[in-house]
């Protein structure tokens, strides 16, 4: 799982004057412009720059080579405050850049002359620790940088004998670390940075008491930057205890993302199935993620959109974890359109192709609901969230939009095309 090493940046790239940087940046190998509309979520900045963080000529190689091209809000907030070793409490909303907000700065510390663990990132998921790994390996890939990720599910003997060689930053679930920590094989005496994401969930009931014997293993002098959408009490309690004179950062004007367009349909149960075809049939889909409430749900709907010839794939925590990283990979990777899932798939996976989320049973809390529309619309671009909604349903879906203070809108006739589908907006982008 290591990130492969480069060769060394040659010499005649290190130029710092202005004509040297342009003519090094014209070199880097990056992706195709992305031309299409995004909101404030994303572009409301200080107008930063990633020069201005005076970082490593090869971590920006890799940040531009990413599509990288200017810091979103979050991470303008956070990366120079976490190069100059502040605690961080930073609330923004899923979709906004909070990943490439600690994992540059962890980068940017990181010494690879030093051989030993330097910082430790938790995700609450298999799916999102994968993610982030490789989002840190690509980032990071002209640094030499050693990026491990270990998850429960996956054989544990691997991860002893790749910890015997060199591992300078590891992403991980809990209950793996925790246990290769007391086993004396991961060894956490010089890990200086700890990144909690996805916090409300890595301190909610699921991980309880986990973290603290994390902590434990780790030196006093660590720096902690815990990142979240919503902050419970369990979060403040955990800051007052481990973030002394914490940096705290809110970009949580609203807690929904602005590019995504909330519709709801009403309807009895026996028609959902109908209903989704019909969906289907009306909508310009590219990719889209359908949740439901239970295990027995997914699997029964995936089979139901099979039937009706469309290609689908569907992921829960019950399957058994390779199979679940290759349904991950595949549809990534585009190999169908259609996700079928339990909230197993809510918590930070960033699939940027998906423009509609459908939740085909609607969800008991705000919290659920939250996150389950953020997997449309990220990084400040357009998509559309559908939800399904039963007479049992009403009073949840009153009650998710006063605490969300968002406007949910009975699905019309013909849904603007401009609103989700990127060709569109593209066109709208051209015409000014």
């Amino acid at each position: 799982m290591a990130a492969t090493k480069t060769e060394a940046v040659p010499s005649a790239m290190r130029n710092t004057s202005k004509e040297g940087l342009e003519s090094w940046k014209s070199k880097l190998k990056t992706p195709a412009k992305d031309k299409r509309i995004q909101t404030t979520d994303v572009t409301a900045t200080k107008g930063n720059d990633f020069e201005d963080y005076m970082l490593k000529r090869e971590l920006l190689m890799g940040i531009f080579e990413k599509g990288f091209e200017k810091p979103s809000p979050i991470q303008e907030e956070s990366i120079p405050m976490a190069l100059a070793g502040k605690h961080i409490l930073a609330r923004a909303k899923n979709g906004t850049g909070k990943t490439a907000a600690y994992l540059i700065p962890l980068l940017e510390k990181c010494d690879v002359d030093k051989s030993h663990i330097q910082g430790l990132v938790l995700v609450p998921t298999r799916e999102l620790a994968l993610q982030t790994s490789q989002i840190c390996k690509e980032l990071g890939k002209h640094l030499g940088v050693q990026v491990m990720a270990t998850t429960g599910g996956t054989s544990l003997k691997d991860d002893i004998m790749r910890l015997y060689n060199d591992v300078h930053l590891i992403v991980a679930t809990p209950g793996r670390i925790l246990d290769l920590m007391r086993k004396g094989v991961a060894k956490m005496e010089n890990c200086q940075m700890l990144v909690m994401d996805e916090a409300d969930k890595l301190l909610s009931m699921d991980f309880k008491g986990i973290l603290e014997d994390i902590i434990a293993f780790l030196p006093p002098s660590r720096q902690i930057l815990l990142y979240s959408a919503t902050f419970p009490f369990s979060v403040k309690e955990f800051k007052d205890k481990h973030l002394d004179k914490a940096y705290e950062i809110n970009l949580m004007d609203e807690l929904t993302l602005k590019g995504i367009t909330q519709y709801y349909v009403f309807l009895e149960e026996k028609q959902k199935v109908h209903c989704l075809n019909t969906l289907f049939s009306k909508l310009q889909v590219n990719q889209s993620i359908i949740f439901c409430n239970s295990v027995q749900r997914v699997e029964l709907l995936a089979k139901k959109i099979t039937e009706l010839k469309y290609s689908c794939y569907y992921i829960h925590a019950r399957m058994d974890q390779s199979h679940r990283n290759k349904v991950f990979h595949d549809f990534r990777q585009g190999e169908t359109r259609t996700l079928v899932s339990s909230d197993l798939f809510t918590r930070g996976i960033d699939v940027q192709s998906v423009n509609v989320v459908i939740n085909f049973d609607f969800p008991k809390n705000s919290e659920t609901y939250l996150h389950r529309i953020g997997r449309s619309g990220r990084f400040g671009h357009l998509g559309l969230a559908i939800n399904l909604v039963t007479y049992e349903d009403r009073f949840d879906l009153f009650k998710i939009e006063q605490e969300l203070g968002t406007n949910i809108i009975p699905f019309p006739k013909k849904v603007d095309k401009k609103l989700y589908v990127a060709e569109f907006q593209q066109q709208e982008e051209d015409d000014d």
